[in-house]
């Protein structure tokens, strides 16, 4: 018995594969590799599409992040939350998580200093935080997608990586130098936590919780609509709820609102103490109303922006994976909350005059996650013919997207929306040229387009807008335009003076009412114009001969609208005057 079980054992091991046996099949070791590289390189692959796509913006950098740079700039060199020097404190601005990375970037000399590889770094800075979010949202999306489909994170990471990348509202408001990639990766990241929590049962675990109201606390403090995920946990934890773990959840639920209401409410004492509003002054001169019902059917320019072929697709995808028991089920339904939220969010939010959708960043990524989540999963449970309809679907929904899109993506490339480098050119050094010319010394300017203009300026900058002035917001949040006209041109009485397009009706400095208060044009631009009060003037003569010197650059600066760089930085006084 014992000589055959030896001889047994003989024939087994020299049956058995060699180490050397070079069929793929004997070799796990290679394939473990290759799964565990699959979802890094998906991650890495679609970065760069998305940082592709992005590149066609070149150097644009939009005026109103150039505002937060300011602040950043003044808090940085000890001045406090203040527009420029001698300024009152005023929170001008709504991001002060980004505010915080902009600060620390400042610290470092990687942001407001110079140039970094031949790139001002207040464009490059910026946008370089903006890859890294991009990259964490994708991130976001390998995890959540690991817990749907092991095997083919990678394919929907992919697939969530090339529809942003042929959204050009996404792309561009995440590369603007604004917040939104921040935003969009609190968004993303929330998404993939209640997706894991749900298809592994562990929503009510204390660590879960506590992450979720984190991350809702970290939306808010970049974005104020942010705080709308603060209620993405609790909903989803109603969803999934038991009666036997109903005492579970309800301590998990307050554990998460705990997280997210104790440091918020310090951050709003804070605010409180230091501003003297419970809100940002932006708030207050944007005039936001409280929310109606017929507000929520804006979402509708989305699905059209988007296309509703690829919005049928993927709803009908979505359709197809909840009616199936597994965790593409319990994914989705997950996912579609903070979905949900961030998409009423934007629904109530006040019409943003500037183009493609800027509000609608934290939208795209979670609709561009759950439309990759739910396709991958049908195809998973799918045979080869239906595979190929899918594909072919999706490909023809896609194309008919990017093609809709491309007129109107065509001209925010060749013209978007109102550049740093062109406000701190028309108005930052035009001015400072202004005043040097007809000798105003410590001169104010009132003008409403202000983040370059901060950047750039020598003089005082009163912000028409009413974003960083409180007496102009709260004169807006009141609609009382003759409170603003009365403090602009009897109480400031600015030296210099601009307004244009919309700003000119919506304040109420018209051209005769700026006449009957002594001011004189010195370049007109269609309803309004640069003007200067007439008796700060010691030679009037000058005014005449600034007039003829300036038009020709003015006309041709303003027909373009899109400078081609900043130089390598923006500092009152540097640049080339008008």
């Amino acid at each position: 018995m014992i000589i055959s079980l030896a001889q047994f054992q003989r024939r087994k091991e020299s049956s058995a594969p060699s180490a050397e046996d070079p069929s793929p099949a004997h070799r796990p070791g290679v394939m473990a590799r290759c799964r565990r590289w699959s979802d890094p390189a998906a991650v890495a692959l679609a970065t760069l599409l998305i940082a592709w796509r992005a590149s066609t913006l070149g150097q644009w950098i939009v005026d109103d992040a150039a505002i937060t740079f300011a602040y950043a700039r003044s808090i940085d060199e000890g001045l406090g939350p203040v527009q420029q020097p001698g300024a009152d404190p005023v929170e001008g601005y709504s991001n002060p998580n980004w505010l915080v990375l902009l600060l620390i970037g400042r610290k470092l000399g990687l942001f407001d200093h110079g140039t970094l590889l031949g790139v001002s770094d207040l464009v490059l800075y910026p946008k370089a935080l903006a890859l890294l979010c991009t990259a964490g949202v994708l991130a976001c999306v390998a995890v959540a997608a690991r817990a749907v489909l092991p095997g083919r994170a990678w394919a929907v990471t992919l697939l969530t990586g090339g529809v942003l990348a042929a959204n050009l509202s996404y792309v561009a408001w995440s590369f603007s130098g604004l917040e939104n990639p921040l935003y969009a990766l609190t968004a993303a990241a929330t998404g993939a936590l209640l997706v894991r929590g749900a298809v592994r049962g562990a929503l009510p675990r204390p660590a879960v919780a506590a992450t979720a109201g984190a991350l809702a606390l970290l939306a808010a403090l970049t974005r104020p609509d942010g705080a709308v995920l603060a209620a993405a946990y609790p909903v989803t934890v109603l969803l999934f709820l038991r009666r036997d773990g109903l005492v579970r959840a309800v301590r998990a639920v307050a554990l998460s609102c705990g997280m997210f209401a104790l440091p918020y409410a310090a951050f709003l004492l804070w605010r409180r103490a230091t501003f003297g509003l419970w809100v940002p002054n932006t708030a207050v001169a944007k005039a936001q109303k409280a929310p109606r019902i017929g507000q929520l059917a804006s979402t509708g320019e989305l699905l059209t922006y988007g296309g509703w072929a690829l919005a049928l697709i993927g709803a009908a995808c979505v359709g197809v994976a909840l009616a199936r028991p597994g965790p593409a089920r319990r994914a989705l339904a997950a996912l579609l909350v903070p979905l949900a939220l961030t998409l009423f969010a934007y629904g109530v939010l006040g019409r943003d005059w500037m183009a493609l959708y800027r509000f609608a960043t934290p939208v795209w990524v979670l609709a561009a996650m759950a439309l990759a989540l739910a396709v991958g999963a049908v195809w998973h449970a799918e045979r080869p013919r239906a595979r190929v309809l899918i594909g072919c679907a999706l490909a023809g929904a896609l194309l008919l997207s990017v093609t809709g899109q491309a007129a109107q993506d065509r001209r925010f490339v060749q013209r978007p929306t109102l550049s740093m480098c062109f406000v701190a050119e028309r108005y930052g050094h035009t001015f400072n040229a202004y005043a040097a010319y007809l000798g105003l010394r410590d001169a104010t300017v009132a003008l409403p387009d202000l983040g370059g203009t901060l950047l750039t300026s020598r003089l005082r900058v009163v912000d028409v807008a009413g974003l960083t002035d409180r007496r102009v917001a709260e004169a807006y949040a009141a609609a009382d335009t003759s409170d603003l006209r009365d403090y602009v041109l009897n109480e400031v009485r600015p030296e210099l003076l601009h307004v244009h397009a919309a700003w000119t009706a919506k304040s109420g400095l018209t051209t005769p009412r700026l006449a009957a208060a002594g001011y004189v044009p010195l370049y007109r631009e269609g309803n309004g114009g640069d003007f200067v009060r007439a008796d700060a003037v010691r030679d009037p003569a000058r005014i005449t001969a600034l007039r003829e010197r300036v038009r020709p650059a003015l006309d041709d600066m303003v027909a373009q609208m899109r400078p081609a760089g900043c130089g390598p930085t923006l500092r009152a006084g540097e640049g080339s005057p008008a």
